[in-house]
């Protein structure tokens, strides 16, 4: 499943850590995201996960420590900058354009790969036009893709909950991206829609061949997919490894149940 290159992973972080003021929201991170892996981030509400995520993609300013996107830093880059290098994200909040169609937003994702600027707008060049119709053929493909067909024109807004963070992944693919960050996919699903989001994740990495970075609070959906899981508890990183050795961690049953729970556990081991 890895893909052999000079840099050995798609993304690696050394020593990260991010501090506001006087609280350390991530505390010496280190973890290295294997080519073509489903690679999670766990840990209890407060972990420092999102933080995490937003220290990748460029929105908070690491306080110390280096982000490596294929083996070169990217830390100090704008969020832009990060996306056409090609880090592309989603949110634990849907973010969408709630008032434009499921093919404008889709269509506003690919704008970081577009060329032309506001004179050829302005202009319509051939240029101009012909990007346009590229990026609207794109937008149609990557909506069929998620299963959004027959609904390219409709509004957001108006879309059911699982529908939209289907529209989320959509636009977050159009920028092309090799490293996909999906912060809290399946927040707020029933079951069924859990079920098919997590085959939609697996069929992501294997159909298009990218790298997820995955944060998730449905354990169910984290060990069923996940190759490598990290858990975080205060900004530091407690475990690593494959799900069924983070399953059995101690400090992971203690992060989430309670030392006592942890105790239990280690007695029944034992």
């Amino acid at each position: 499943m890895t893909k052999e290159t000079k840099a050995g992973y798609i993304l690696e972080t050394v020593h990260v850590t991010k501090q506001f003021g006087g609280l350390t929201a991530v505390k010496d991170l280190s973890i290295q995201v294997p080519y073509q892996s489903i690679y999670s981030v766990i840990g209890p509400n407060g972990a420092g996960k999102t933080t995490f995520f937003n220290c990748i993609t460029g929105f908070y300013k690491v306080t110390e420590g280096d982000i490596l996107l294929d083996g070169e830093p990217i830390v100090g880059y704008r969020p832009d900058i990060i996306v056409k290098k090609g880090i592309s994200r989603t949110y634990q909040n849907i973010r969408l354009f709630q008032n434009l169609t499921a093919l404008e937003n889709v269509m506003v994702g690919h704008h970081p790969r577009m060329s032309a600027g506001w004179l050829g707008a302005v202009f319509s060049t051939p240029h101009t036009r012909k990007e346009e119709r590229e990026t609207r053929e794109l937008a149609m493909k990557l909506l069929a893709f998620v299963g959004l067909k027959g609904f390219e024109y409709e509004l957001a807004t108006n879309l059911p909950y699982g529908q939209q963070r289907r529209l989320e992944i959509a636009r977050a693919l159009a920028s092309e991206p090799k490293l996909l960050l999906l912060d809290e996919p399946t927040a707020g699903m029933n079951p069924s829609e859990t079920e098919e989001m997590t085959e939609f994740i697996k069929n992501l990495r294997d159909t298009l061949g990218i790298t997820i970075l995955l944060i998730e609070h449905d354990m169910r959906v984290v060990m069923t997919i996940s190759d490598i899981i990290t858990v975080l508890d205060y900004g530091e990183k407690i475990a690593e490894g494959e799900p069924a050795d983070v399953r059995a961690n101690p400090r992971v049953i203690e992060a989430y149940l309670g030392r006592g729970a942890a105790t239990q556990h280690e007695a029944q081991a034992a």
